[in-house]
């Protein structure tokens, strides 16, 4: 793993599967993979930032990362007078163009590569308040996965983690937990804000953005996943994702290689 740090945000290079460690943070930060898929761990439950989404955690949540694929993920902080301009939760936006730009370049090589010239403090706010302003603009995507609180909840959610492509009904899972399918689906909407079969596509979508960034094909994922066929999946990936599994996988080759090319001249120091 190769990492840089520095005080407004920084940069890991890591290999498949690694994860960091439970912490905090002071101040809210942003999260990007500009190549990989990030998952995002807080007590609220679990984000998955493809290349296309940034994922929000406030400040003051415990979390953790996990990368999925050779991740290169960036990060970075926001002070309080940015931060109380988006919401006040987890979160994950989409990545507009002009977003993905300015996050490459507030965590670039100007912070950490001397032979670079480092950003001004004044050309450093300019750019955080064009990525806030960017951020305000989109909509929350749903690839945030809600952590249930009730027991019998989190024993169905345990064997969906486990085994994604189950496709048990909520009544067969119900009698492994000992409750009926109206107490369950009560549960899912007073907890999780949704279905029992909504929050299941929405996990197997989570798993599906895994595989995708392990270099699964579009068929092996879709049975993976529990899709009887390939062409239920990939209505339902585009329905949340916005683009097919094909064309995401093009545009996280796509975007990967945009983040190793070298930026465009950043405003002079001073």
């Amino acid at each position: 793993m190769t990492s840089h740090m520095w005080p407004s945000g920084g940069r890991h290079l890591w290999p498949s599967g690694e994860t960091s460690a439970v912490q905090s943070h002071a101040r809210g930060h942003l999260v990007y993979a500009a190549s990989g898929v990030l998952a995002v761990h807080t007590e609220r439950g679990t984000s998955i930032v493809p290349a296309n989404r940034v994922a929000w955690t406030p400040a003051g949540f415990t979390h953790h990362h996990r990368a999925h694929g050779d991740t290169d993920m960036r990060i970075v902080f926001l002070a309080p007078a940015l931060a109380r301009l988006i919401p006040d939760h987890p979160a994950v936006f989409l990545a507009s163009d002009l977003a993905r730009e300015v996050l490459l370049a507030l965590t670039g090589p100007r912070n950490y590569d001397d032979a670079a010239p480092a950003y001004s403090r004044s050309a450093r706010s300019r750019l955080l308040r064009v990525l806030v302003d960017e951020l305000r603009e989109a909509h929350e995507q749903p690839l945030h996965l809600p952590q249930p609180r009730d027991d019998r909840l989190r024993a169905i959610a345990r064997m969906l983690y486990e085994s994604p492509g189950d496709n048990a009904t909520l009544a067969e899972l119900g009698k492994t937990v000992g409750a009926g399918t109206r107490t369950l689906s009560r549960l899912f909407r007073d907890e999780l804000g949704m279905t029992f079969y909504e929050w299941r596509t929405q996990l197997r979508i989570h798993h599906a953005l895994v595989l995708l960034a392990d270099g699964h094909d579009t068929i092996r994922t879709a049975s993976a996943c529990g899709w009887a066929n390939p062409s239920s999946f990939i209505a339902a990936f585009t329905n949340i994702i916005g683009t097919t599994p094909g064309r995401y996988r093009v545009s996280r080759r796509t975007a990967a290689r945009a983040s190793r090319l070298p930026g465009p001249p950043g405003p002079s120091p001073g």
